[in-house]
């Protein structure tokens, strides 16, 4: 015959677990509701906070619940709720769940549980286990959700702050050239008012000493001289030579495309996550302060060799 102990582990408790709650309620049934009342609890914090019970025949102070003249108890009765125990133990129990203290002896019999019951009471206690599992295994998806979709929304605002850090360094370096160019302009024009000045000053000498004065030319390149360059803003697109730890690539881009479109085309067709670019002559080093200027703006037009790392 099976015994209670082992229906309870058939269940799937603990030993260590099944063996206290028979040992505190004396019965399957109490064992059964004694582990369903506690199943959230550590079998350290049981030890700690459950009393032993006290027995009668343990207590020589301990007075006899009253008797009817002539009749035999037969279970004890919880006066403040109405349940019947057939045992000490199982009052106990329930005394010390619901700290109820009224109790009395009975002389009705409590009637043990039949196999169905049993079968019953198992059933509903593996229904309520299971879906105190499925509601774990929910909360932990649920944090699991949480905590991914957290990380998500952190890497999108890293990706827009280092695009907007790009985009702050782009500006500022557009507003050192667009000053330099500024400068130059301002100096052209100096130089170009104080060339007229000394031409008009040499012609109103030349008038007074009764001389022709000579005349204004600007120099222009002769036949037999060096062809000029076409200059680099003349160019709409850029040769790339770019040296990869997997091999060289050649890539033209448009001039406005910038480096940091430039190194996305490279993991794209390599794997490589660029960190900055190098150039050889005139040595210069491109971080990524510089992947938000275009091909143009950084003077890598009409073609260049770059050093990827």
């Amino acid at each position: 015959m099976v015994s209670d102990l082992d229906t309870l582990l058939d269940m799937g408790f603990e030993k260590v677990r099944a063996e206290l709650a028979i040992k505190k309620t004396g019965g399957l049934q109490g064992a059964l509701e004694w582990l369903e009342a506690n199943q959230d609890k550590s079998y350290e914090d049981i030890i700690a906070t459950t009393v032993t019970p006290t027995h009668a025949d343990d207590d020589p102070d301990a007075e006899p619940l009253p008797l009817q003249p002539g009749e035999i108890a037969q279970s004890l009765l919880c006066n403040d709720c109405g349940k019947k125990f057939r045992s000490q133990a199982q009052a106990e129990f329930h005394a010390s769940k619901t700290q109820h203290v009224d109790f009395a002896e009975s002389t009705e019999e409590v009637a043990p549980l039949t196999e169905e019951e049993k079968k019953a009471k198992l059933e509903d206690l593996r229904r309520k286990l299971a879906e105190k599992r499925t509601a774990w295994k929910t909360t932990d998806s649920r944090q699991e959700i949480r905590r991914k979709s957290t990380k998500q929304s952190q890497d999108i605002k890293e990706e827009l702050k280092k695009k907007e850090q790009l985009k702050e360094a782009a500006a500022k370096r557009k507003d050192k050239q667009d000053e330099l160019e500024a400068k130059a302009r301002i100096k052209a024009k100096i130089a170009a008012d104080k060339e007229e000045r000394r031409f008009r000053a040499e012609k109103d000498r030349a008038e007074r000493e009764g001389r022709a004065a000579a005349l204004q030319v600007s120099a222009a390149p002769t036949k037999s001289g060096p062809v000029e360059s076409k200059p680099a803003s003349a160019y709409s697109d850029s040769r790339l030579r770019l040296q990869t730890s997997a091999g060289n690539l050649q890539k033209t881009f448009p001039v406005t495309v910038t480096l940091f479109e430039v190194a996305a085309a490279i993991m794209q067709d390599t794997g490589i996550e660029v960190q900055s670019f190098t150039q050889n002559f005139p040595k210069k080093v491109f971080d990524a302060v510089d992947f938000g200027a275009s091909l143009k703006e950084l003077g890598l037009v009409p073609s260049a060799s770059l050093i990827v790392k």
